[in-house]
């Protein structure tokens, strides 16, 4: 069975950064596409960013470009985001997810992912 685990999450303010860490088990997230998302209290789960199996490609929600970065490091076999100037209205919980099926849906979309981790908490206060 696969899980994938984020972490790296907490309380910081306003202009801090923070790193979240994914990691899988039971799967080799070398292989997946893996994406970034944010669930806020009374709002829908949003795109954060996405990054290619090569690393070579990837993408970002505009609320963030300029200040995320997606990456891998597949001998660690962890996504990563780092989160720069970060804002109040960054505060949510932050997944990450992988499609452990062919699913032809673009990957800025949840539904493009059938795996997801529990979650970890980023505040930002002002």
């Amino acid at each position: 069975q696969v899980q994938l685990v984020e972490s790296g999450g907490g309380l910081v303010q306003a202009g801090d950064s923070l790193r979240l860490s994914c990691v899988a088990s039971g799967r080799t997230l070398s292989l997946h596409r893996v994406g970034w998302f944010r669930l806020a209290p009374g709002k829908e789960r949003e795109f954060v960013a996405l990054i290619s199996t090569s690393g070579r490609l990837t993408n970002y929600a505009d609320s963030v470009k300029g200040r995320f970065t997606i990456s891998r490091d597949d001998a660690k076999d962890t996504v990563f985001l780092q989160m720069n100037s970060l804002k109040p209205e960054d505060t949510a919980v932050y997944y990450c997810a992988i499609a452990t099926a062919a699913i032809a849906r673009p990957g800025n979309l949840p539904d493009a992912y059938n795996t997801w981790g529990q979650g970890t908490q980023v505040m930002v206060s002002s």
